[in-house]
């Protein structure tokens, strides 16, 4: 179980929140870019509403319940 607000960065994270629908928060620095479910994740990026972040320049945070 994650904890809301809990950063995630590791291929089981992804994983655990794209099979259970798990949604996240996307974040550039401080600043919020985007909130929903994974719709894929790769190595290099993490597909969240049709968008394609890169792992290396985004920070990804779990949001249960959200």
């Amino acid at each position: 179980m994650y904890m809301n607000g809990q950063m995630i960065f590791d291929d089981n994270h992804f994983m655990d929140h794209m099979v259970s629908e798990v949604p996240i928060q996307v974040y550039c620095g401080r600043m919020h870019s985007d909130v929903g479910f994974i719709e894929y994740y790769g190595k290099e990026f993490v597909k969240v509403n049709n968008i394609f972040y890169s792992r290396k320049q985004f920070t990804f945070v779990s949001r249960p319940g959200y």
